[in-house]
């Protein structure tokens, strides 16, 4: 017979399956309400028109330049070369020293030239001594006019060798036509010149030049007394001025480019043999309309008016790679897009991202 105390304590033990409470209805309302209101959120954003970013022209200085390398050197420069054939056996000056007219630079071997002089003046002593003596024979009868010439035409060949000795020695002394900066020695003591060769380059006391080699597709924009910026490696942030000289009548067929002379305006602290980067202005716009270069496609950019993106028809100056000048077609007020992307179609809205001037 079973114990009905165990039943009735195994009856107690089996706990049937609780009813949700309230607390659970709640939790499950405001999980279903977020649901609800984060989906009509996100279609609401589907459907808001795309954001652009957009920028406002600015006035400013456009330039276009002519770009090119260039060595600085003086505006006149001067070999200073061998006349007669030695070895050169004296330096008195080198590259950087500052000399004066007629000073002494270099002298070459002159031992023979001396030499050979004395030897000269020797004979021309002894056929000017025949010229005397036959012209004073002539005076009194003694001998035929044609003795007398024959002693004159020797005397006088004497004197002109003499003479070309004169200068041949005095060749041998290299002088400063000019004062002047020695900047280049090309000579080394115990080397043999010939006539021609230099031995020196010396620049003349004038203000310093910088000449450039300008490519033949950029030649024909540029002219004498167009202004040019020049900026050096050596001396970092710094633009110098200066304008056109001159431009070679002809051009390098090999290089294809034209040589152009630029002149420096005075107190540069430039040094002669330095490379220069040079930009020469053709065109000069003060108060121009500017944008980014990047907002431009084609001949088009894309403006946001009340809304809507509208196709506009500019028409362009000056270019460089930062900027665009725009003749017609838009306004400092125009709010242009600043990136323009594919697929815009004129008349679509949008909404404007952010707003400035272009830099």
């Amino acid at each position: 017979m079973p114990d009905p105390f165990h039943a009735k304590a195994a009856s107690t033990t089996r706990n049937p399956t609780p009813r949700p409470t309230r607390q659970r209805h709640v939790v499950r309302w405001l999980v279903g309400a977020a649901l609800v209101f984060g989906l009509a959120g996100w279609a609401a954003w589907r459907l808001l028109p795309p954001r652009v970013a957009v920028i406002h022209a600015h006035r400013g200085l456009a330039i276009e330049a002519v770009y090119a390398t260039g060595t600085v050197e003086p505006s006149i420069m001067l070999p200073i070369a061998a006349r007669i054939t030695a070895r050169l056996v004296e330096l008195d000056t080198d590259e950087g020293d500052r000399v004066r007219a007629g000073q002494q630079l270099a002298r070459l071997e002159d031992t023979d030239l001396a030499s050979n002089l004395a030897q000269l003046r020797s004979q021309e002593a002894f056929a000017h001594a025949g010229y005397d003596r036959y012209a004073a024979l002539l005076s009194r009868g003694v001998i035929a006019r044609v003795q007398y010439d024959r002693a004159r035409a020797d005397w006088l060949s004497a004197h002109s060798a003499a003479n070309r000795a004169v200068a041949e020695l005095r060749y041998a002394r290299l002088l400063a036509p000019t004062a002047g900066t020695v900047i280049r020695r090309d000579g080394e003591i115990g080397q043999l010149v010939r006539p021609g060769d230099a031995v020196f380059w010396l620049a003349v006391d004038s203000p310093l030049r910088v000449t450039a080699d300008v490519d033949e597709e950029d030649i024909a924009r540029v002219t004498a007394r167009q202004p040019v910026l020049i900026r050096a490696d050596a001396f970092p942030g710094q633009v110098f001025h200066g304008h056109v000289h001159s431009v070679t009548p002809k051009g390098d067929p090999t290089a294809r480019s034209y040589r152009v002379r630029i002149a420096l305006d005075g107190n540069t602290p430039l040094h002669v043999g330095m490379t220069a980067e040079v930009n020469i202005i053709v065109r000069r716009h003060d108060d121009a309309i500017l944008v980014p270069e990047g907002v431009i496609d084609g001949d088009r950019v894309w403006v946001v008016r009340q809304g809507r993106l509208q196709s506009r028809r500019v028409v362009t100056g000056i270019r460089d790679e930062r900027q665009t000048e725009v003749v017609a077609g838009l306004s400092e007020s125009d709010a242009v897009v600043a990136a323009p992307a594919q697929g815009m179609r004129d008349g679509a809205k949008v909404r404007v991202a952010a707003t400035g001037a272009s830099p």
